[in-house]
């Protein structure tokens, strides 16, 4: 039944949303800024086009001189991250992940678990790595860096007046299929919906609710609320980033993270800003947006429908160090980045020569991939994690820049083996 349910639904497929997980996330995939994103050959490209080639296969052998600021970074700011990575990486199938993990084990160890030197960091990578360049489809090699954030929200247990607005848990209709586990191309690709019998009796797999119909009153999944939000546009912009830290009146706070998503295609609402002519491009950030909102909320539920996707979130364990990205592990304020695991392994090191936001002074670090999103498409392609709050959610709505990626292999991975 599901494999006629794939060919008949064939035009939903979406990549799935890990931001924080989160990204993207998965998280939630998406735009981080919710800005308007510039047209690049790997928008323009047929999905099926880019399902054809192999991982990773934008690759390329590189020399550590060609990494533009490697030698200037201070790459052991990098390493805590790089030992979450390897919690996980060192269970995969390929042994040069867990040697390269091993070795960076055995450092730590002999420093007495305090974090290694610039210099020890780089003679680890050098002798267990190799690097990679990477490129876009049409053999460019720079691309869009865009940021995110973990926000911070006021909220209740219960629905208040001060607290109208719900996050929702995954419903228990909702079914996701992996493409990938039937058609091996289309790994990390999925399709969502819910079953419906037709009045034959048959079941059948159709499209998941759009975000204006969960949002009408009643909702159709009413009673499946995890927490209540005081801000609709806060929430919205949550469900942009795919995790945060929902704080109490009574002092306690609550981890909540992506969980699933409604399968609907996502759509920017700084683009439908720009498009109806109330903002210019200039304007469309997040705080050009939500002070749009502000000046006009009775406009506002129609411009959030405007995006159909819609994220459902989950409660993660207390007193983690930072949201869980789609490695399964904390991610690191300005450590961490999303990256598209189709043409970037999960997990790896990279190094990103970019810009500030809204600068031309240089960024240029040792980051770490763990996590994805539904928006970070391409070989030059990432997501630059700022970190939690409002600073943070500065950065991560401003950031719209130019940038560079070289990938960190461990010696003898095998680019063409999963």
């Amino acid at each position: 039944m599901f494999k006629n349910c794939i060919v008949i639904f064939f035009s939903l497929i979406i990549v799935s949303c890990s931001k924080v997980n989160t990204k993207p996330a998965q998280s939630a995939s998406t735009t981080n800024c919710d800005c308007p994103q510039e047209s690049t050959t790997q928008n323009t490209t047929s999905s099926t086009t880019i399902s054809k080639l192999p991982d990773y296969a934008l690759l390329k052998p590189a020399q550590w001189q060609d990494v533009d600021g490697y030698t200037e970074d201070e790459l052991s700011a990098a390493w805590p991250a790089w030992m979450q990575s390897c919690s996980t990486l060192k269970n995969k199938t390929q042994q040069t992940w867990q040697a390269a993990c091993d070795a960076a084990k055995v450092l730590n160890e002999s420093m007495l678990n305090k974090k290694p030197s610039k210099k020890e960091v780089q003679a680890y990578f050098a002798e267990h790595f190799n690097v990679y360049s990477t490129s876009n489809l049409d053999g460019s090699d720079t691309g869009l860096i865009t940021g995110y954030y973990q926000p911070l929200l006021k909220g209740s247990r219960n629905k208040t007046s001060q607290y109208p607005h719900p996050l929702y848990k995954q419903p228990d209709d909702l079914i996701t299929v992996d493409l990938g586990e039937t058609y091996p191309e289309l790994k990390n690709r999925r399709v969502r919906g819910k079953l419906l019998t037709d009045k034959e009796g048959r079941q059948k797999l159709v499209p998941y609710p759009k975000r204006a119909e969960i949002e009408t009153a009643p909702s159709p999944l009413a009673g499946n609320e995890l927490v209540w939000i005081n801000d609709q546009v806060e929430s919205f912009f949550l469900q942009v980033q795919g995790s945060g830290l929902v704080q109490f009146e009574n002092g306690e706070s609550m981890h909540v993270g992506y969980a699933d998503q409604n399968g609907q295609a996502y759509n920017s609402i700084g683009r439908v800003l720009i498009e109806r002519g109330e903002l210019s491009k200039d304007q469309a950030s997040m705080q050009g947006i939500k002070n749009w909102a502000a000046k006009n909320p009775a406009k506002l539920q129609d411009l959030l429908n405007a995006n159909p996707s819609y994220v459902f979130f989950r409660e993660l364990p207390a007193g983690l160090t930072g949201p869980l990205g789609a490695l399964g592990v904390p991610i690191t304020a300005e450590r961490s980045v999303a990256i598209d695991p189709k043409f970037v392994p999960l997990g790896a090191p990279i190094f990103l020569s970019t810009t500030m936001p809204n600068s031309t002074k240089p960024l240029k670090r040792l980051m770490i991939a763990q996590d994805t999103g539904g928006a970070i498409k391409g070989g030059v392609r990432a997501d630059f994690y700022w970190g939690a709050g409002d600073v943070a959610g500065k950065m991560a709505g401003s950031m719209k820049q130019q940038g560079k990626i070289w990938v960190l292999l461990p010696k003898g991975f095998e680019l063409t083996k999963q």
